[in-house]
């Protein structure tokens, strides 16, 4: 039986929109005048060659990466004006899976669950690592420490979930398990942005593709 969905507050008239948006990397442009606009339930596909800047973007997007020109918006305010509240309505996953290795399956989410509260048995199953809980996390496979990191993904609810590339190292069965995770999120009124050069389970996703500025 499938968790039961929890829609987070303010679901509704959560919006983000990015308006004419420039990162620069030394001399360099990654990106300009870049714009989107995504609602509650939306899927935005990133999509484009490797190069094109989609990292950058979702960085950029989690407030990790200062904006050159343009604005983030949320709800219409600047969503970076408090660094604070725009990370506690986000969840961003980097291509890196960031575990602890000498901390079990288990302790490595509780650290996550620590922050952000959440049931951890429950998170855990959600990517069918129940079972491993007490292995240590450098025994996982590749795939296993994928499934580990999406497994943040199922702790608490929040409104934006930033991806990137999430389904690498993924079989079959744990990409349909991915699916089911994205579509609660969804359901509750939660966006997502994935960067990805393969199909995801994101029915009805929009796609904003990058190429490299010129």
């Amino acid at each position: 039986m499938a968790p039961p969905v929890h829609r987070w507050a303010g679901a509704r008239g959560a919006v983000l929109e990015a308006k004419d948006m420039a990162v620069v990397r030394g001399e360099r442009v990654v990106f300009a005048g870049l714009s989107f606009r995504v609602a509650p339930g939306e899927a935005l596909l990133l999509t484009g060659p490797n190069g094109a800047g989609k990292s950058t973007l979702l960085r950029a997007l989690a407030g990790l990466v200062p904006l050159a020109e343009g604005a983030l918006l949320w709800q219409g305010g600047d969503a970076l004006a408090e660094p604070a509240e725009h990370a506690a309505r986000l969840r961003y996953l980097a291509h890196a899976e960031a575990l602890k290795p000498g901390l079990t399956v288990a302790e490595n989410l509780r650290f996550w669950a620590s922050r952000w509260g959440g049931d951890i048995t429950a998170a855990l199953e959600a990517v069918a690592l129940a079972p491993l809980a007490e292995l240590p996390a450098r025994m996982l496979s590749a795939g296993q420490k994928r499934r580990l990191a999406l497994a943040r993904l199922a702790l608490a609810p929040c409104a934006l979930w930033l991806l990137d590339e999430p389904s690498v190292g993924l079989d079959t069965a744990s990409v349909a398990r991915f699916g089911d995770l994205l579509a609660r999120h969804r359901a509750a009124g939660g966006a997502v942005l994935a960067a990805t050069h393969v199909p995801l389970p994101l029915p009805g996703a929009r796609e904003l593709r990058l190429e490299p500025a010129a």
